[in-house]
């Protein structure tokens, strides 16, 4: 059974239909590679674009958001400084400070010990109770205490007196029976001395900016993430990891270095992207600093958040992925029919070819008559049949020509056979005819020797009568030599007439 590479080399319309497959598929390859590498580039280009919109579209939620909170405590604390030495009042402000901004759920104003006579804390607590998203009003609640610990050794309270500005507590825990999680914005009250003397902080939930974050959703499987300066998350989807103190905590369980490498760059202050492995599964994490607008009146200061947004790869070159493993497909069914329309027409215009092929495989076993059928082509394949008619006509012509002169030759060859036989013949006879005439020529021969002898050696003791006698057998037997002699003249004269005259009529006949 013969191979595929045999097939192959045998079968030129095969051939060249997988030479032409072959090269179409290299160009398509190289193709389908340039156009694959520019698309995923575009592709990766628009994603950071999008992370860039998103990136900026969440930190300007998040900021308008925080303005707010900021705006309201400010504007409550001028006129709380007036009534400083009216502790009573306090509660009032906290009231009137989460009623006035739906984003704020609790505020506290405290004072550093014994500030007021005769108290040595004092907390004007309050806060919503049950606060929801979707809750247009919920209950306020007024307490002396926030947690069982003193205000003074938490850092809402801590924080802000020791910078003596105002600025934004990390994400803390509340330790109340709801326990939402909260950022502070917390205003230092200074005294007419310009004493930092409290601390007023308005809290925000985290849920809150979980909504605004999460809600930037960037792709079908991607979130947004707010991370601290210390690495603590401060809005994420997964709600175990707000519970991590900071992000760096994921690196003993387990987490992949570059996991770690994204977070160190977003905890510096870095903005750009970076490739990370979570869970075995490529992300791209776009990422830039938290950056608050510039308002008059506004406080400065750097928060040290940064705004991340994951896009998982699979989300990013979906439709690539998709349109590639398309293309392919395409490519290779199309190459597959390309081969298959290739091979019917090599194939057919090759036809003449096979034929050839046959027709000179029946000449070469000796059908020297084998017809070779005209054709209209006038392509080389036209010109090659045409040649080989020609040729085939003329090997016909020549062919018939040397059967005509081989049997001429036999004619030829049997006459001078027959000719060699009676020559053979003839010389059979003539030894023959010799060797019978020798025999007849011996006895009168010897018999002539004896008596010469006898004459030549007895001739003194020879009578007359016996030399008489003698003298007669010699001529008697030289009489006899001489009639065999002659008997052969005679035969030999006829044999060469007969022969003479047989050329002649074999001449007479040819002619």
């Amino acid at each position: 059974m013969p191979t595929l590479p045999k097939i192959i080399t045998r079968t030129l319309s095969l051939k060249l239909s997988l030479m032409a497959v072959c090269e179409i598929s290299l160009l398509l390859m190289v193709a389908l590679a340039v156009m694959f590498h520019y698309s995923r580039k575009v592709l990766k280009e628009e994603a950071m674009i999008d992370a860039e919109h998103t990136l900026d579209g969440t930190a300007q939620h998040i900021d308008n958001v925080l303005l707010s909170v900021e705006q309201s405590a400010g504007n409550i604390y001028f006129d709380l400084l007036k009534h400083l030495d009216e502790p009573e009042r306090m509660y009032d402000y906290s009231r009137h400070l989460v009623e006035s901004n739906p984003y704020i759920v609790g505020c506290a104003i405290v004072f550093k010990p014994h500030y007021y006579l005769g108290k040595e804390l004092f907390m004007a607590y309050v806060r919503r109770k049950g606060y929801s998203l979707t809750a247009d009003n919920t209950e306020l609640v007024t307490q002396a205490t926030y947690t069982e610990r003193p205000y003074t050794e938490q850092e809402w309270y801590t924080k802000p007196m020791k910078r003596e500005a105002p600025c934004w507590t990390y994400p803390l825990k509340n330790e109340d029976a709801e326990g939402e999680p909260l950022v502070s914005f917390c205003l230092p009250i200074r005294d007419k001395s310009d004493t930092c003397v409290g601390v007023l902080a308005a809290d925000l939930p985290i849920s809150l900016l979980s909504q605004i974050v999460l809600s930037a959703k960037p792709s079908a499987h991607g979130y947004s993430t707010l991370l601290a300066d210390n690495g603590s998350y401060i809005v994420h989807p997964d709600s175990t990891k707000l519970n991590y103190q900071t992000v760096f905590y994921q690196l003993h369980e387990g987490a992949d270095p570059s996991f770690i490498e994204a977070a160190e760059a977003m905890v510096s202050g870095d903005e750009g992207y970076r490739l990370v492995n979570i869970d075995g599964k490529k992300w791209y994490v776009f990422f830039k600093p938290f950056v608050r607008s510039l308002t008059p009146g506004r406080a400065e200061g750097k928060l040290g958040w940064s705004v991340g947004v994951l896009y998982p790869d699979d989300d990013i070159f979906e439709e690539y992925n998709r349109l590639l493993y398309y293309l392919l497909t395409i490519a290779i069914v199309g190459l597959l029919v390309f081969f298959l329309l290739v091979r019917f027409v090599t194939h057919r215009q090759l036809l003449p070819l096979s034929l050839l092929t046959h027709s000179a495989q029946r000449i070469a076993k000796g059908n020297y008559s084998e017809t070779i059928p005209a054709t209209n082509r006038k392509d080389e394949i036209g010109q090659l049949q045409e040649h080989f008619q020609q040729m085939q006509q003329s090997l016909a012509s020549h062919i018939s020509e040397l059967e005509q002169l081989s049997t001429t030759l036999k004619d030829r060859n049997e006459v001078l056979r027959i000719a060699y036989d009676r020559a053979q013949e003839a010389d059979m006879m003539k030894i023959a005819f010799l060797h019978h005439m020798t025999n007849q020529m011996l006895e009168p021969t010897l018999a002539l020797e004896n008596s010469v002898k006898t004459l030549c050696n007895n001739y003194q003791e020879l009578t007359q009568q016996e030399a008489d006698h003698e003298v007669d057998n010699i001529q008697q037997k030289s009489h006899t030599i001489i009639e065999v002699l002659n008997s052969m003249i005679h035969g030999a004269a006829d044999d060469i007439k007969a022969t003479s005259e047989q050329k002649d009529s074999e001449k007479g006949g040819r002619l």
